[in-house]
């Protein structure tokens, strides 16, 4: 029997998520049916409502998120009803040459995330005033239940507080692996972090994590400065060019060995900046979202090519999201990594549109919808 669900719609771009009741078919071959907790209110939510990133519309919003699996289609092995889980906006089919080569971050099945019909078979299986609907990035965790593939979701222990695993399914994974495993931060680098939101904080834990010397946070909200030094900055500016005015004294004029660029909204103009703040032979990560039909980007190339210097992209951190969200969760466990510390407020499913105004104006780390 098709599931009713409250959920949060995008309906058209610059306007506001409306509260509509959406119906969802039964899981079929490969589906699961989860009874969402919590979801992440993540920026790149917001890239639908601006335009940045062009969804087809309508749109259930949310790709961060936790809950417990209500049901199961045929197949399914790698969870049963009962079980507690993570989202995981980047699925992992285990099969195609990118899972199979250790790159599940890269699984072909992504290809399919901005479709309207579920990943497993492409039928329509969402419906809001009788026409079918789309899921942010096949997941749709601004929903009280999700359908979504068996692909997407990975069990976690169930003594673990599910509103922190919902935070390891896309802001601390991406944030933290960006410093650690595509930046790759060894012990005593100097690591820049420009952008200091649900990924940058992430990415200031990553650091300090994988031993910097170092941690720069950058942002230009007090609030958010002082939550850095919180969670394992050394140093803060509220601007690259206050950053650049003192970098050079502080690091020996080495400048910075890694910088993760993490702005909520990157444009083209903030690469040769952060290139800058980077140090002969470093590495540039870009792990904040561009619009999508942005294709310039200003950088000194002569500079770029004498220094030795590389950018790198980045998706999920570049890990492997059936290992990493395990593992972020137990080094929570061991008191080696903040997760309680990132979710500032909560807010019911009614209160969505008062959560982003929070986050355009600084005033969350993360904001999380709660469904318990």
């Amino acid at each position: 029997m098709p599931t009713t669900s409250r959920a949060a719609v995008l309906w058209g771009i610059g306007e506001d998520w409306k509260i509509e009741e959406v119906t969802l078919d039964d899981p079929k071959a490969g589906d699961v049916l989860v009874k969402m907790a919590y979801a992440g209110m993540c920026h790149s939510d917001e890239h639908a409502v601006t335009g940045d990133l062009p969804l087809g519309l309508p749109v259930i919003g949310g790709h961060e998120g936790s809950g417990v699996v209500e049901a199961v289609g045929p197949g399914v092995t790698s969870v049963s009803p009962g079980d507690h889980v993570s989202m995981s906006f980047i699925p992992s089919c285990g099969r195609c040459k990118w899972c199979s080569t250790g790159r599940q971050f890269l699984c072909d099945e992504g290809a399919k995330l901005f479709d309207i019909g579920m990943m497993s078979d492409g039928r329509e299986a969402h419906h809001v005033k009788g026409q079918p609907v789309g899921r942010y990035a096949q997941i749709g965790s601004f929903s009280e239940y999700a359908l979504i593939s068996e692909n997407s979701v990975v069990r976690v222990e169930p003594d673990l507080p599910l509103d922190v695993v919902a935070l390891v399914s896309c802001g601390v994974a991406t944030g933290f692996g960006s410093a650690t495993e595509r930046a790759g931060t060894k012990p005593g680098d100097n690591v820049a972090v420009i952008g200091i939101g649900g990924i940058g904080i992430n990415a200031v834990q990553g650091a300090r994590a994988a031993g910097a010397k170092r941690v720069i946070a950058i942002d230009p909200v007090e609030f958010k400065r002082e939550q850095a030094m919180e969670f394992g900055a050394t140093h803060t500016y509220s601007s690259v060019e206050e950053a650049m005015a003192a970098v050079p004294d502080l690091t020996w004029g080495d400048m910075c060995d890694r910088v993760v660029l993490s702005a909520g909204v990157v444009h083209g103009d903030m690469v040769e900046p952060a290139l800058n703040l980077t140090a002969k032979d470093g590495t540039l990560v870009v792990t904040g979202l561009a619009p999508m039909v942005e294709t310039d980007a200003q950088m000194n190339l002569f500079m770029f090519s004498m220094m030795n210097k590389e950018i790198k992209g980045t998706v999920f951190g570049s890990t492997n999201p059936r290992a990493q969200i395990p593992n972020l969760l137990s080094m929570y466990r061991e008191g080696e990594l903040k997760l309680d510390e990132l979710i500032t407020r909560r807010y019911p499913l009614e209160e969505i549109n008062q959560g982003y105004v929070d986050m355009r104006e600084g005033k969350n780390l993360r904001g999380v919808i709660d469904f318990t």
